[in-house]
């Protein structure tokens, strides 16, 4: 299976996966993987990129964690169960109804829902991406045992500012200088 190893904008979509509040609250990277995953939702904003919101069991795990809420405005969510986003019925629709076969995940945890939806959408046939500092686990351990395991099944691991300017393909543009304040304002992680 060929997949393509820079992102297009127009082939995209931006999938953030369970970043809730009580999950979150007890990942040692929270701060600056949710801060990476802002600044992938503002570039997506942005640059017109589809998102898919998901939150596994909000009863129990919560809400999207309130620094997306504020960029995410009108996004709906879709409520799943199934740890891979891939096996939720209401994910695969929405995914088929946006089009796009670039699929980039951002969200929490890289060893259980992160992993089994990329594996499970690149079975299908999507080429995945996985933005590493906009993932976490509570563990750091599984999330690098998770990532090597997606290089290993050809899934692509990157990080959110290659995502973003790959996405944007050229500086000098009204685009670049909107987004560039967003990757400013990013908090890197360690």
């Amino acid at each position: 299976m060929s997949h393509a190893p820079v992102l297009q904008r127009e082939a995209m979509v931006l999938v953030l996966v369970d970043m809730q509040d009580r999950l979150a609250g007890v990942m040692p990277r929270r701060d600056s993987t949710v801060s990476a995953a802002v600044m992938l939702a503002r570039a997506a904003r942005t640059l017109d990129v589809p998102l898919i919101v998901t939150r596994q069991y909000p009863k129990g795990l919560g809400d999207t964690v309130p620094e997306l809420l504020d960029v995410l405005e009108s996004e709906s969510t879709v409520d799943k169960v199934a740890f891979s986003c891939a096996a939720d019925v209401g994910f695969v629709d929405r995914l088929e109804a946006i089009g796009k076969r670039q699929v980039v995940l951002a969200g929490m945890e890289t060893h259980i829902c992160i992993a089994q939806t990329a594996l499970g959408l690149h079975a299908e046939g999507y080429d995945v991406h996985v933005a590493a500092d906009a993932t976490c686990s509570r563990r750091d351990h599984d999330h690098a045992v998770a990532l090597d395991r997606l290089r290993s099944a050809g899934v692509v691991v990157t990080v959110a500012e290659s995502v973003i300017y790959e996405a944007l393909g050229r500086a000098g543009t009204a685009e670049f200088k909107a987004v560039l304040n967003a990757v400013k304002a990013h908090t890197p992680g360690e």
